[in-house]
């Protein structure tokens, strides 16, 4: 089953060595998109994507998306925040800082620098 989104767009997954952002990296490479995956490796784990680091549409910065990131993507998809019960309970003002702060600043990138914006259809 295809996203349903034009091929050769660059993309950027934040998050994207965790678990569901390592599969979203792997989807959206199958087919046929650039990935730029950011991860600060605190709930993610790089052997989630040691597989795709051999594939030249694939990049790789370790970044925590609390600090801002300026970078030119057609689309961004936001999964960089702990999502495990384990993880956040163990640092409830970090997950709330990463969920509120990553997303402004991610909000901020899309402004800046996304070629085109995602709406949902009315």
């Amino acid at each position: 089953m295809s996203l349903g989104l034009p091929q050769g767009n660059k993309v950027l997954v934040t998050g994207g060595a965790g678990f569901i952002g390592s599969h979203l990296c792997r989807r959206l490479l199958a087919e046929g998109y650039e990935v730029l995956c950011v991860d600060n490796f605190i709930t993610g784990q790089k052997r989630n994507i040691k597989a795709l680091l051999d594939d030249y549409r694939f990049e790789f910065i370790r970044h925590d998306i609390n600090e801002r990131l300026y970078v030119q993507v057609d689309q961004i998809y936001n999964l960089g925040c702990p999502a495990s019960p384990i993880h956040y309970q163990f640092d409830p003002v970090a997950t709330v800082q990463t969920s509120v702060l990553g997303t402004i600043n991610m909000l901020e990138s899309a402004h800046r620098f996304v070629r085109r914006a995602l709406r949902k259809p009315r």
